[in-house]
Parts: structure tokens; sequence; C-alpha cells
């Protein structure tokens, strides 16, 4: 949590106001890799490619490198996964729904589970078989 406040006192130097929306960029992409406006911070769809942009061929592998990247993600901005309070999961196909669930479960406590939607697309960047967007809640720190 720290290293957030103080990547955003960073970023927000540039005489912005509290209420200005925070910005991370994505070299090269066009979108931010997140958003934090308020104490909401909105991270962008992950696929699970590896850091060479490769897709693992096996739907498994892919989605505990989506749960990897998004871990990774958070953790770069000072938050766990602890911290996602809603995510939005985009499948090809729903009949890899329970194997999913099965994986995405191994990264969240139990008693402590974002609310969360799926639905079927007809194609994901890469030709991944899933995509996977968060929201966390990271409330300002009292001063």
């Amino acid at each position: 949590m720290k290293a957030l406040i103080a990547m955003l006192a960073l970023l927000g130097s540039c005489s912005a106001s509290a209420a200005s929306p925070v910005f991370y960029p994505a070299p090269g992409a066009p979108f931010s890799k997140a958003v934090r406006a308020g104490d909401t911070l909105y991270l962008s769809g992950m696929i699970g490619a590896t850091a060479d942009g490769k897709l693992p061929s096996d739907f498994a592998s892919q989605i505990q490198q989506l749960l990897e990247n998004i871990k990774a993600r958070t953790a770069a901005l000072g938050l766990s996964m602890d911290d996602l309070v809603k995510c939005t999961v985009m499948l090809d196909d729903m009949g890899n729904w329970s194997q999913f669930n099965k994986i995405y479960m191994t990264y969240f406590k139990p008693d402590h589970l974002p609310a969360r939607s799926a639905f079927a697309v007809s194609g994901l960047a890469l030709g991944a078989a899933a995509e996977m967007e968060c929201i966390a809640y990271v409330p300002a720190e009292a001063k």
C-alpha cells in the first residue's frame, strides 16, 4: 500500500487535484495498464500471455499465467489479490468454465472472493482462451 501511495504522490505531483484520475500507461498500447479514480483502481483486461508475448498452448496453463499476470500487476501497484473487489471474466468457450473456476479459486481466499461476472466471447486478443479485468478498492490512507 505504501508503494502505491508513493507512486501516486509522484504521479500526482503535476498539479493534479486529489480527485483527478491517475493513469498507469502501457507503453506502446492504446490503453492504460490501470487507472485510479478516487478509492477505486481499474485494471485493464489481461490474458495469459507470458513476458515474451506468447500464449501457452493449453487452457490450464493460459489461465494460470493470466492469474499470475494479474497477481504481478497488483503487486507492482503495491496491492494484493485481496484488494480485488470485482472481476469480469471473458471465455472463448464456456465449456471451460469449471476448469477456470478450479484454477481461479487457488488465487483467492475462500472467504474473500471478489464479486464476479463472466461471459462467452467470439474472440480475444492473440487468440487467447480467456481475458479478465479487475477492480480493486484502494482507500486513501488517513493523513
